[in-house]
């Protein structure tokens, strides 16, 4: 019977099988030859110590013992040409999930996304980069596969209550995502790698009778005697159907003033905003490798810090080992920052997100737009960082030593934003109380991991996108709207998912809940 172990060797073991069977070979005192294959169940890195181990869980098959590799197959899908059709509105991760739900519950999904393909998001990619042109459909954030394609595919998640992660990341696999991402602790797919996986999701639900209509943006959604008739989209095209997933993202704020307009209930949310500190890689890996090298054999070190400031929480949000910072407005005359890893995370410089939890009171200048005052908050910093950085889609920085002391940064070293950076005060950014949270939080996090608070480091601003600052409240049992009969507000833009993984767990729990409420 296969023998099950945990064991922590050096990196050199982990990385090379040959070095790991002649390890467990002496462990489980055989020969080498006697091993037949050795399966890694779960890697982790521990680098509490000095010298940094390699956490391994794998399974051991002697000669003899009955060994398969595992296939990760898709599920049976049907044809669903003439089945009753849902609208899924937005294809990131929660209504391409949801998408591929319906088709496998015998239903046909017809999804409708702002943005382009993956391929065309590109050229629009380049614009903002290059010429500080933001297009309001086709960017960062929208078109397919929704924000996290082109700005990383992190497929970490806490929310494992919510529902089966596996499943997520074995549909991911059998896209043709590497397997490494079932057994390593914060799987990642990478912004070079996911675009295909994405095309060939949607090529699938093509396949099996199921509709992808890109460049076709939501304008109302067609509601009598609160239920849901259909929507209409920018064309002018009406589409009807008596169920609708509503998976528009984080940013889709349009969609928030639709429902506001029309009277749809939805609630303003606190979430989190801050900047996006920049470290030489280099020096995050001497840090948390206690190392002045850190080899060949060790992936860039991420971090991750959690402070209570002032009352409120500072933390690091969306780490980027060995990635760059992007530029993520999806208005003219805003500025947004986030982060990104290619696979191989080989990039010169580690980023990450450090922010602050925000409360509703915080809004309260914002009162009169009622659910939309968090919404405008974030609004009004994005748009006083596109001011101050010369109304370009280049971003206010400063050193972070010379933030913490109040001080103008005199040069800007060049970081991995490609737009180009301005040397601004960041007090002038942000309110004054979120300011000063973040000058002592620099300082504390300093204080943790030694190193971390230098001037080697840069800050960019604002980190504003971290979550929605609306929901839209939905039943805890259907999924359906408190008060919209067939609407199910779904994912990341409903309030209900933060990431890849809990956003495609929730796309799915909404299709299944549209096909038992269609049994009833």
């Amino acid at each position: 019977m296969p023998q099950e172990l945990l064991l922590q060797v050096t990196p050199e073991i982990a990385a090379n099988e040959l070095l790991l069977k002649d390890y467990l070979a002496k462990q489980m005192k055989v020969s080498v030859n006697e091993i037949q294959h050795v399966s890694i169940l779960k890697r982790s890195i521990d680098a509490r110590q000095k010298t940094v181990r390699i956490n391994l869980k794998v399974l051991i098959f002697l000669k003899g013992e009955k060994f398969e590799q595992t296939k990760f197959q898709l599920p049976d899908y049907k044809n669903v040409s003439h089945a009753q059709e849902v609208i899924v509105v937005g294809a990131g991760p929660a209504g391409l999930f949801a998408a591929l739900q319906l088709v496998e519950l015998g239903l046909k999904p017809i999804v409708i996304e702002r943005g382009k393909d993956v391929r065309g998001r590109r050229r629009d990619l380049k614009a903002i980069n290059v010429d500080h042109i933001v297009d309001e459909d086709s960017n960062y954030c929208f078109g397919e596969g929704g924000a996290g394609t082109y700005s990383d595919g992190k497929l970490y998640t806490r929310s494992k209550k919510r529902g089966d992660v596996t499943r997520i990341l074995e549909l991911f696999v059998a896209f043709g995502a590497t397997p490494d991402i079932l057994v390593d602790a914060h799987p990642h797919i990478g912004t070079n790698k996911l675009p295909q996986i994405i095309q060939d999701i949607r090529e699938k639900i093509i396949e099996f009778g199921g509709q992808v209509l890109f460049e076709t943006r939501l304008t109302d959604i067609l509601i009598k005697n609160n239920e849901v008739q259909g929507i209409v989209t920018q064309k002018g095209d009406t589409i009807l159907a008596n169920k609708i997933i509503l998976a528009t993202g984080h940013s889709a704020r349009d969609i928030y003033e639709m429902l506001d307009r029309k009277k749809v209930f939805i609630e303003a949310k606190p979430f989190a905003l801050g900047v996006r500190a920049e470290h030489p890689q280099s020096l995050i890996d001497s840090i948390q490798y206690s190392c002045d090298y850190r080899g060949e054999h060790l992936p860039p070190a991420p971090y991750s810090i959690v402070k209570q400031v002032n009352g409120r929480g500072m933390y690091s949000f969306c780490m980027c080992p060995g990635g760059v910072i992007a530029p993520c407005a999806t208005s003219p005359g805003e500025v947004v920052t986030n982060g990104w890893s290619p696979s191989k995370r080989d990039q010169a410089t580690a980023n990450s997100g450090i922010v602050i939890e925000l409360k509703l009171e915080d809004f309260k200048h914002f009162a009169k737009f009622g659910a939309l005052a968090g919404m405008e908050f974030q609004k009004s910093i994005e748009q006083k960082a596109w001011h101050l950085a010369g109304e370009t889609q280049k971003v206010p920085a400063q050193k972070m030593i010379d933030f913490t002391q109040n001080r103008v940064s005199s040069e800007i070293p060049k970081t991995s934003y490609v737009p180009g950076t301005t040397s601004v005060e960041m007090g002038q950014v942000f309110p004054g109380f979120l300011s000063q949270i973040l000058r002592e939080g620099f300082t504390e996090f300093g204080k943790s991991m030694r190193g971390y608070l230098t001037n080697e480091a840069v800050i960019h601003a604002p980190e504003s996108r971290t979550s929605s600052p609306v929901r839209i409240p939905r039943e805890i049992l259907t999924y359906e709207h408190l008060q919209i009969k067939g609407l199910y507000p779904c994912g990341e833009g409903a309030g209900y998912a933060g990431g890849i993984i809990s956003a495609a767990i929730d796309g799915e729990k909404c299709a299944i809940m549209i096909a038992e409420a269609l049994k009833n």
